[in-house]
């Protein structure tokens, strides 16, 4: 929409909808800054002011039975107000962050900019709009807090910002008092009324301590200081009682806060339980450690860049902290890596296609950090050939879906051998087996779910809540042993592929909130293990297909697809363009012949009067010449 050209347009525009529709790219800034009717107001007059062409003393309402959204449902008007003020860009596929220059637009009354894929932080200048009554933001990719200027909005009465990616306290105070969980429901991060979750501990928000509070407070920590110095002596007493292993001695000794766990005499695991900055030792130790797990724990600073040359690590995990900066380009030295996971932390990276040369790669999970940018690289042509489970959900890539990428998932594509006994993920030398997948969490099936050990025949994709667009691959379907595709809280469009039809292996496949037009292919019913669906939130449209697994899905999988008819849902399909409707039996094709004999009569008694009307009056007299000419009209002297 934006056209840096366009310098006076659409100066005296009070209402524009644009609303479902396939319009992309940013929102508008100059567009914006040229309503000039929105940005100067309206007069306040005594008397209401409608949208009407008054002359010769006669008002004509040109505006009957306009329809637009307003307030969260679609309202019909027998007149509309001069001092309407209304944009509604809700249902496209805009993106980028939303411009200042909309808290200039003082007299908007109604703003809704739902189901896009607009990202960035609220603007605080949005407090400006002193008109407002009606805000839908939801749907969206907004991050950070919410600005507490809304709470100066004194008109407002509905607010939307569910499903974003919001976080912190709610403001309280005025017109957000009277808001429910509705409002604010799928963002994770947010807390404080009306939400159950509170705010104690939410960073940047104080906590006052009363008297008896402070008390409280100074006794706990009091509790835990001896917790911890208890364990503490036990642990120091069994490493320093038996000597092993030696180089932990040492590191305690300089650091006082490690300890170790010796499995064999060739693998080595470095477990971490205190706050602080990854030690640079870590680096150096690679080429002697088979295994680091620094899970959820409190380190912040960077990973140290200093991997060994020769590393041997198979899994490297600090997933659940406060890590950022990048991922070490060292970390490519660890030729015999199996699994790495640096979820839920704050890396600030683009996607890593380097470790596409890690031949014994099987895990990948960059799960909840801040990594950007694009994924597909044509140069990339052998990457990630044993890849099984890749997880980079709640982050910030964009683009086209990496077409290359799936193509190289050769373990995925070629799938796993029947064999009659599980085979896990997991270390194994001088017959002891090391469970390096213990604990490794991701979304199964709709829900985060905890794993003790990992099986290798898992194969799973999960790509949710990012800025990817465009439409899926074909290729996708033919990653044959996928059980898990996650690709939900995008902006993908077109039409679902039927090649999906052709994952034999699929459990659950969750396209939910994107863009995705047209019918659900009957292909899907191929999917015989499929347990969970989610096709909510789209543009879908048409019959949805019966039989198998479909028979077991509820409306929550269709749910938010207006086209959508069938069961399970209680629109029924009979009037939907394009389909058939088959008489199989005596008793249908004569109801079909008496249905055409009803219509035959009702348009014959129409014709005979709309002609008696024409030729008794003789106008319009062109419509005259052509019955005259073609002899195809009844008529009634």
């Amino acid at each position: 929409m934006d056209n840096s050209d366009v310098t006076v347009s659409f100066s005296r525009l009070r209402i524009i909808d644009l609303s479902r529709n396939n319009f992309s790219g940013y929102l508008p800034t100059n567009f914006f800054k040229n309503l000039q009717s929105i940005r100067m107001g309206h007069e306040n007059k005594l008397e209401p002011e409608y949208m009407e062409d008054v002359s010769d003393y006669i008002a004509f309402n040109y505006a009957y039975g306009l329809s637009f959204t307003v307030k969260g449902s679609e309202t019909e008007f027998q007149s509309v107000l001069t001092s309407w003020m209304v944009i509604d860009f809700s249902d496209n596929q805009f993106f980028g962050e939303l411009p200042k220059t909309l808290g200039e637009l003082h007299s908007l009354i109604v703003l809704n900019l739902s189901h896009n894929c607009l990202t960035g932080p609220i603007p605080s200048s949005l407090g400006d709009l002193s008109e407002l009554e009606s805000l839908d933001l939801s749907s969206n990719k907004f991050q950070g807090r919410i600005p507490t200027e809304l709470t100066n909005l004194g008109f407002l009465e509905v607010l939307n910002l569910s499903q974003n990616n919001l976080k912190g306290p709610i403001p309280q105070g005025k017109q957000f008092d009277t808001f429910t969980n509705d409002s604010y429901k799928e963002n994770l991060g947010l807390c404080g009324l009306p939400l159950s979750k509170r705010c104690d501990n939410d960073r940047g928000t104080l906590v006052k301590f009363d008297t008896d509070d402070e008390l409280n407070w100074k006794f706990s920590i009091l509790m835990g200081y001896g917790c911890g110095l208890v364990l503490g002596l036990n642990m120091g007493y069994i490493v320093f009682a038996t000597g092993k292993p030696w180089w932990l001695i040492r590191i305690v000794e300089r650091v006082q806060q490690r300890f170790t766990k010796r499995t064999n005499s060739n693998s080595t695991t470095f477990i971490a339980l205190f706050n602080g900055t990854i030690p640079e030792c870590i680096g150096n130790l690679s080429s002697s450690l088979s295994h680091i797990d620094l899970w959820n724990n409190n380190f912040h600073g960077k990973i140290p860049e200093s991997f060994a040359k020769y590393c041997t690590l198979q899994s490297f995990r600090i997933n659940n902290n406060q890590i950022g900066g990048s991922l070490p380009r060292s970390l490519g030295n660890c030729k015999d890596l199996n699994l790495l996971d640096v979820g839920n932390n704050k890396l600030n990276d683009t996607f890593p296609n380097w470790l596409g040369n890690l031949d014994h790669l099987q895990v990948l999970v960059l799960r909840s950090n801040k990594f950007f940018g694009q994924m597909d690289n044509s140069d990339v042509t052998v990457s990630f050939s044993r890849l099984r489970i890749i997880d980079l959900s709640h982050n910030n890539f964009s683009g086209y879906l990496p077409t290359n990428f799936f193509k190289n998932l050769h373990s995925v594509r070629k799938g796993h051998e029947n064999k009659l006994e599980p085979e896990y993920m997991e270390d194994v030398s001088d017959y002891v087996a090391f469970n390096f997948a213990y604990g490794l969490s991701f979304t199964v099936k709709g829900s985060a779910t905890e794993f003790q050990s990992l099986l290798t025949k898992w194969m799973v994709i999960d790509f949710s809540d990012n800025q990817f667009f465009g439409e899926l691959p074909k290729t996708l379907g033919e990653l044959h042993s996928l059980i898990i595709v996650n690709l939900s809280h995008n902006c993908l469009t077109g039409p679902i592929p039927s090649s999906l039809g052709d994952l034999s292996e699929l459990e659950s496949l969750d396209l939910s909130s994107n863009k995705f037009q047209g019918r659900i292919p009957t292909e899907l019913t191929n999917l015989g293990f499929l347990e969970v669906l989610n096709l909510s939130q789209n543009n879908l449209e048409g019959p949805i297909p019966q039989g198998k697994q479909f028979d077991t899905f509820t409306n929550d999988s269709y749910k938010e697809n207006l086209g959508l008819c069938g069961l399970p849902l209680s629109k029924r399909c009979d009037n939907y363009r394009g389909t058939l409707v088959k008489f199989d039996r005596d008793d249908d094709e004569l109801n079909w012949k008496f249905s055409i004999l009803m219509g035959y009569g009702c348009g014959l008694v129409l014709g005979l009067s709309m002609g008696y009307i024409v030729f008794a009056t003789g106008k319009p007299w062109w419509l005259i010449r052509i019955v005259e000419r073609v002899q195809q009209r009844f008529t009634k002297r």
